[in-house]
């Protein structure tokens, strides 16, 4: 049984790639994790039993974070879970990181394209935020994921980094408002990350792979251990003060 002392984080999309690499660093911190999954419910056991050998709860749920229409159940199996395992619905740290990659022209972007990318990366973000807000304890902390690109430009990427530019004014905008509860909401930007999203497109394109190093101050294209610990910082004691920010994270890409 969870304590009621123990902090917990919803991560979704943590079965894989990233999202796994920050629900494993926040149990490395001593943080009890919910963790979302689309399709892959191994990947997702795999990621809880690796979990609880740190230690730590861990439960999945399947969600797909692109509907908004399935949130409210979502959050009745969640909170009925965290009520049966502490007493209360309540969990500490919402971390927004499921996602897809699109690689497509402006020109030829379709809009059934701009759709699905809208619905996961920008409007399910939105109201499953919204939905989590009851359940987030006070002082708690909302980390929402970017990208590199909406700093930086790579043809192909219009849609997808124009859908994390709206993720970034919306994470300035929830620090604002959610301010009078304790709760601090700041963005991650991973540069290029070697993992299977984009169908591996970073990590298996060898062309790419150096291209995007030769950019890199250090040199390298990133991978996904680079990422997770600074999400898991950010849900520290140490980051209490961290709020309404950007950090990138990409190596120093494009400096």
């Amino acid at each position: 049984m969870m304590t009621k002392t123990n902090r917990i984080a919803l991560v979704t999309g943590g079965s894989r790639g990233l999202g796994r690499n920050m629900a494993i660093n926040l149990a490395k911190k001593g943080i009890d994790v919910i963790l979302t999954y689309n399709s892959n419910a191994q990947k997702a056991d795999e990621v809880v039993a690796e979990i609880q050998s740190l230690g730590q709860k861990a439960k999945a749920f399947q969600l797909d974070t692109s509907n908004v229409k399935l949130f409210d159940d979502f959050f009745g199996k969640v909170s009925s879970y965290l009520k049966e395992e502490t007493g209360k619905p309540n969990f500490d740290f919402l971390i927004n990181n499921a996602g897809t990659g699109l690689y497509a022209s402006f020109a030829e972007t379709t809009e059934e394209q701009f759709d699905a990318a809208l619905n996961i990366h920008f409007k399910g973000v939105f109201f499953l935020t919204q939905k989590a807000l009851p359940f987030i304890n006070d002082g708690g902390r909302i980390i929402n994921i970017s990208s590199g690109l909406a700093r930086f430009s790579f043809p192909g990427s219009s849609t997808y980094a124009s859908m994390k530019g709206a993720i970034e004014v919306l994470t300035r905008y929830l620090a604002k408002e959610l301010g009078s509860r304790g709760i601090a909401a700041n963005v991650v930007a991973p540069g290029a990350i070697e993992t299977d999203f984009g169908g591996g497109h970073v990590r298996d394109n060898k062309e790419v792979n150096q291209h995007i190093a030769s950019l890199t101050a250090l040199g390298r294209v990133g991978l996904p251990d680079d990422i997770g610990g600074v999400v898991a910082f950010l849900c520290s004691d140490e980051a209490r003060w961290v709020n309404g920010q950007r950090i990138e994270v990409s190596g120093g890409m494009n400096l």
